[in-house]
């Protein structure tokens, strides 16, 4: 098994290419299975959840093909993928896929809207906390679908097609507004979706169905409006870049020093987190080409923040977040509101010598001069990264262990870093 072996002490200094968002591409993979025609996704980032999702589709019949890098294309360009549904030989996703990626639970709403029958594994439990589809299920059911469970498997039946309804979230759910906005494109009728989320990944989704013919407004507000069309036609989409690496690479230059540009980096995506780190004390600039990020000697000020659907601070950088905040000149606190179990990363930076107190779902972190490295286990995603980072600024070697997680979500991480002066590598075996 992969790990990564990192000496920290060196400050960044260069030039970090954004990929694509990795959230906004496994949703527009899934609407490729709303149309017969081609659906084509430029930008797409490596990673191995989107080669998984390139599986879990082929099993319904989607043939998808990796085009080549086109002249004047960069080192670091992102790939292009053509997805094309014309023949859908199964609308059953079973257990043995669905339980390796829980996105992948999202193809009941396509493939109920399109073909009136999905039968979809339960995706089963998560490190993270157990994110259930209760929601998912009320949407489309408020579409008119008949559900049932039924050995492990959610049966989702429309004989008719679906029907435009109101739908209305209790609580703030991306991947239920996903599976609601691609379902309602194709149902008979208007579909009013209250307390939707607004993150962009949604706008992302919303902009790429319309491009399809969908008639979709208010994506990126509390409430949309989607009116049912009866097909959906073929389009070329290029996928935003990803706020969530963006972010931490921006914590990754604040925690070691120096100055990098994360070029092709949005800053709109992720103001919050941004004015979170200037808060800190870091230097933030947007340019034309992207990004700016800088500290230069300047101590880090501690800050007290709790994670937020868009437009508040993301969940998917709190881990990160708390491994800058190990070397804060005070004492910090972050509040964890989306998912339980999501402090799994603590122990592993108090490995590192970090001075982190857990109350309920807030952690209180002093601030020390420098962190020691030690060996580490990664227990996910985004847990894994911020072990990276911690490892950046420490003093001495840091072994990353279980780094797979690490390949779901950030593309050549280990290449970007040493590109700006990080003494990183991966060991194998």
């Amino acid at each position: 098994m992969d790990r990564i072996r990192i000496v920290g002490g060196r400050p960044l200094r260069g030039t970090i290419p954004i990929s694509g968002a990795k959230n906004a591409t496994l949703p527009l993979m899934i609407a490729s299975l709303l149309t017969e025609e081609t659906l084509v996704l430029e930008n797409v980032p490596r990673l191995a959840d989107v080669s998984q999702l390139q599986r879990i589709l082929g099993n319904h019949g989607v043939d998808v093909t990796l085009n080549g890098k086109r002249s004047g294309d960069g080192e670091y360009q992102g790939q292009t993928l053509s997805l094309s549904a014309k023949n859908i030989v199964d609308t059953t996703a079973p257990y043995e896929l669905v339980s390796k990626m829980r996105a992948s639970f999202w193809v009941i709403g396509p493939l109920l809207a399109r073909m009136g029958q999905a039968r979809v594994s339960m995706p089963g439990g998560c490190a993270i906390g157990t994110r259930p589809v209760d929601l998912l299920i009320m949407a489309l059911a408020r579409l008119g679908a008949e559900i049932e469970i039924d050995g492990g498997y959610v049966v989702a039946r429309a004989a008719k097609g679906l029907k435009g309804g109101e739908i209305r979230f209790p609580s703030v759910t991306v991947s239920g507004t996903h599976t609601a906005i691609m379902a309602a494109s194709l149902a008979r009728g208007s579909t009013r979706i209250e307390n939707a989320a607004c993150e962009p990944e949604i706008v992302d989704l919303a902009d790429c169905l319309n491009k399809m013919g969908a008639r979709i407004s208010g994506a990126g507000t509390p409430r949309i409006l989607v009116d049912g069309v009866a097909r959906l036609g073929g389009a070329r989409h290029r996928v935003l870049p990803d706020r969530i690496e963006t972010g931490t690479y921006a914590i990754a230059a604040a925690m070691t020093g120096g100055e990098v540009l994360l070029e092709g980096a949005r800053p709109e995506l992720l103001q919050s987190a941004l004015d979170l780190l200037a808060q800190a004390g870091v230097g933030v600039a947007a340019t034309n080409q992207g990004v700016r990020i800088s500290r230069n000697g300047s101590a880090i000020a501690p800050v007290e923040v709790s994670t937020a659907p868009f437009p508040g601070f993301p969940t998917d950088l709190q881990a990160q977040l708390m491994a800058l905040m190990t070397c804060a000149n005070g004492v910090s606190r972050i509040t964890e509101t989306i998912f339980e179990n999501r402090f799994m990363h603590v122990q592993e930076l108090v490995r590192l010598g970090a001075r982190i107190q857990l109350h309920g779902e807030t952690a209180t972190i002093e601030g020390i001069e420098r962190l020691k490295g030690a060996p580490v286990m990664a227990t996910d995603l985004r847990a894994s990264v911020s072990l990276v980072i911690a490892g950046l600024a420490a003093e001495g070697e840091t072994i990353v262990n279980r780094v797979y997680h690490l390949d779901r979500g950030f593309e050549r991480l280990e290449e970007k870093l040493g590109r700006c002066g990080a003494e990183i590598e991966r060991l194998s075996g």
